[in-house]
């Protein structure tokens, strides 16, 4: 089979209702990992909880994710290599004409009959994180000798078989100054799409590992800068705030509009997505989260229909109001395209409403405020 998305019915996505369907959807199908990673999100555990949603529950979940329009389905972890059932669900999800990425973790699971079997079950695209150009980087941030070498390997046979490659990779304090050769990377294994996430402080992850705001606000003006120079496409994750970057410098050429589409063969929504406004985020034992970063329980699968927490619950209804936002992201005139990242609002002061503490930007209201009292 063809590792190419194939050719399917579903509405485009710009059409889509953030309100009433998300446009990706994330399944953490186990939290079992052999890495110890020092920001992980999961607090992966070695072995398999006995609580997992079962393969049959994994396929009703799966039906009910196709229902709300047909999102993105990736598969993440833990390792998700670590359910024998996997490649089970990933042909099942084809059935329901799911397009479906996977986020395996770099260890000898990660055979090339392993991605060959899932490029033949039908996935669209691989994601393998990449925190430092070396081995000496990468390994100490992922908490395991030898967990580089086995990335680069994967990459090659991703390369290999054709298979389309993303690379994400967590800024910290610990890669800051590496970044330019981790692109350089994602380059000669022709990567399709880097995402850069951007650390919130949740699981083993702690604020002290974060870089400063007025560093974030210099990686994002160079990732803009990296853009139109790079083979792939460039996006960030957990900092909206690049939106506002970017609508900046699309003012400054005399751009109009906030459409925010790369051509990653589809697999990119073309408006903004934030924790529950286009996100959704399913656990291993089937607790709905609106992101993975913000694990907020909104509702659980097994006793609830996706939709109607995904579209009713208290949680995501707040998120997609842009009006309960407090402080600068309240008073921001970006707050409706970006809205700054709840997770870690949430993760670094404890309310998901609240100003996201990575962003350096000054809204224009407040500089007003502030002259006047000058004044």
């Amino acid at each position: 089979m063809s590792s190419m998305p194939v050719q399917s019915n579903r509405p485009r996505m710009f059409q889509r209702d953030f309100s009433q369907n998300p446009f990706i959807a994330i399944w953490e199908v186990t939290r079992a990992c052999q890495l110890h990673c020092l920001h992980c999100r999961a607090e992966a555990q070695r072995h398999r909880n006995p609580l997992e949603l079962t393969t049959d529950e994994g396929k009703r979940l799966i039906d009910q994710i196709a229902e709300m329009e047909h999102p993105l389905l990736v598969f993440t972890g833990g390792d998700p290599l670590e359910r024998e059932d996997l490649f089970e669900f990933m042909r099942y999800a084809r059935t329901k004409d799911l397009e479906i990425a996977m986020t395996p973790s770099a260890t000898p699971r990660v055979t090339r009959e392993a991605l060959k079997e899932a490029q033949d079950a039908g996935l669209a695209r691989c994601a393998f994180s990449l925190d430092g150009s070396t081995a000496a980087i990468h390994d100490k941030f992922r908490g395991t000798s030898g967990s580089y070498d086995l990335t680069i390997r994967a990459l090659e046979t991703l390369r290999d078989i054709g298979m389309p490659i993303q690379l994400n990779t967590t800024v910290s304090r610990y890669n800051l100054e590496d970044l330019e050769h981790i692109a350089d990377l994602a380059e000669r294994y022709a990567t399709v799409l880097w995402s850069v996430f951007f650390l919130v402080p949740t699981g083993r992850a702690r604020s002290k590992d974060m870089i400063s705001p007025e560093e974030a606000e210099t990686v994002m003006e160079w990732l803009y800068e990296q853009s139109p120079t790079r083979s792939f496409d460039v996006k960030t994750t957990a900092a909206p705030h690049y939106r506002r970057v970017v609508l900046g410098h699309r003012a400054q050429a005399g751009i109009v509009g906030r459409d925010f589409t790369v051509s990653s063969q589809g697999l990119r929504s073309q408006k903004g997505v934030n924790d529950g406004n286009g996100f959704v985020f399913i656990s291993h034992t089937g607790d709905v989260y609106p992101s993975g970063f913000l694990p907020v329980v909104a509702g659980n699968i097994r006793k609830d229909r996706l939709a109607d927490v995904y579209r009713n619950s208290t949680v995501f209804r707040e998120l997609r109001d842009p009006g309960l936002l407090k402080g600068k992201c309240g008073a921001c005139e970006f707050r409706d395209v970006c809205g700054g990242s709840r997770a870690r609002a949430y993760g670094v002061t404890g309310d998901y409403l609240e100003s996201d503490p990575a962003c350096a930007y000054v809204p224009g209201a407040w500089k007003v405020e502030a002259e006047a009292v000058k004044a």
